[in-house]
């Protein structure tokens, strides 16, 4: 015995046997919503029109989901003003777009030497974009790579 449910048909309690002959004559399918109520609960549906709208509404999911994008800067351990203001510019324009920046000194070759001079100018890249973002991850050795990352502050609304 099961309980079949449907858009024509009220909660009603019938054999599986009677409930897959209506379904049949309705021209549907009968699928099991609830196995584990007592009795169990079909319900009749055109099946494939029900995976259709599962599927969509996964898209509409999906497509709603925000999107992080994050963009690289990348500097030497030795990087003078004009680069450092022209990537800093950059940064801050990435942050009002509302992008992560992830900036990072690559040391190459012996330059790993200059481990603290890399901290410095990613701290000090830290203090500049202060007001455009916050600090997810503090500088940080990687390998070759010192990395550190920021993330938009959230704009207010007026």
């Amino acid at each position: 015995m099961v309980r079949v449910v449907g858009d024509e048909i009220d909660a009603e309690i019938m054999s599986v046997q009677d409930a897959l002959k209506l379904a049949d004559r309705m021209e549907l399918d009968l699928v099991e919503i609830s196995p584990n109520a007592d009795p169990p609960v079909c319900k009749i549906i055109d099946y494939q029109k029900f995976l259709y709208q599962q599927k969509k509404k996964q898209k509409e999911i999906k497509a709603k989901a925000a999107r992080v994008i994050v963009k690289e800067i990348r500097f030497g351990p030795n990087t003078d003003d004009h680069d450092y203001n022209f990537k800093l510019r950059h940064a801050i324009k990435f942050l009002e777009e509302g992008a992560k920046v992830r900036a990072y000194v690559f040391f190459k070759g012996r330059s790993i030497l200059f481990k603290e001079q890399g901290e410095l100018l990613l701290l000090r890249f830290a203090s500049d974009l202060e007001e455009y973002g916050k600090v997810d991850q503090l500088p940080k050795l990687e390998g070759k790579r010192m990395i550190i990352s920021f993330s938009p502050k959230k704009k207010k609304k007026t």
